[in-house]
């Protein structure tokens, strides 16, 4: 299982750096970036530290790693996204798992981290979309990276708890091929090596899978059900933290990333 990768532990802010994605968000069509900031496990409003807390905090889930979602998506979005990471992290830090090359018709919708300066990016998300693999109209893929106990990939995939353990669990002591509790797995390429994920329960209208990467936890959920197929096809997930291709197409901001999933 994933054990917690390692991050930033100075309790103080990392000084003299500043972010284009810092500072109070605006309307959508003031100019700038807005930025949703949320709980990672159930969307709700997030408290900042103040003199009586060191967390950031969730009324309903206590202390977490707050939610950080640009309400638009481009190049310079990602790209202030990835210094954030890098700047507030030992390396290697948390990945930024992007297929690619993205499927035909794809396009990058959406970034978002978990995290604050205190503790660093705990985990991230990069959500896509394009034609659905069986037909049928338009489908959404929506990976994250995270470590234990954050709870964004649960969340998103419709679970309750912050981990898909016990979900895990069941999938590992599936029957096998022929046996009517069979469960599949999908097989992708993540930084070069064959990387399992395993299908766990989600809601009816999207398909949910898990598996461990680079000592996290790796989250793949689809809209919808159907769209799960595309795992079953070569895809190949890169960090953009360690290089950006220019060549990435960016489509209309995802509905799944911030908010209540």
């Amino acid at each position: 299982m994933p054990t917690p990768a390692r991050r930033r532990t100075d309790p103080r802010p990392v000084p003299n750096r500043t972010f284009p994605l810092d500072g109070p968000a605006v309307p959508e069509n003031g100019g700038d970036v807005s930025v949703a900031v949320s709980c990672p496990r159930c969307g709700g409003p997030v408290r900042a530290p103040d003199l009586m807390h060191t967390d950031s905090r969730c009324l309903r889930c206590g202390p977490v790693p707050p939610l950080h979602v640009p309400e638009h998506i481009g190049a310079e979005i990602v790209a202030s996204v990835v210094e954030r990471i890098t700047a507030t992290a030992a390396p290697p830090g948390t990945p930024l798992w992007c297929p690619w090359p993205l499927p035909p018709g794809w396009t990058l919708t959406g970034v978002a981290y978990a995290g604050d300066d205190r503790t660093g990016v705990r985990a991230t998300a990069v959500a896509c979309a394009g034609p659905a693999p069986l037909g049928g109209g338009p489908a959404d893929l929506v990976f994250v990276a995270e470590e234990p106990g954050v709870g964004l990939g649960t969340r998103l995939a419709g679970l309750a708890g912050p981990d898909p353990g016990p979900e895990l669990v069941d999938a590992l002591t599936d029957p096998g091929p022929g046996h009517p509790d069979h469960v599949g797995q999908a097989r992708i390429r993540v930084a070069g090596h064959p990387t399992p994920l395993w299908l766990v329960n989600s809601s009816t209208d999207r398909s949910a899978y898990a598996g461990e990467a680079r000592g996290m936890w790796l989250h793949a959920i689809a809209w919808p059900a159907s769209a799960g197929h595309l795992l079953a096809e070569d895809v190949v997930l890169h960090d953009l933290t360690e290089w950006t291709p220019p060549e990435l197409v960016y489509g209309a901001p995802s509905p799944h990333l911030p908010g209540r999933a």
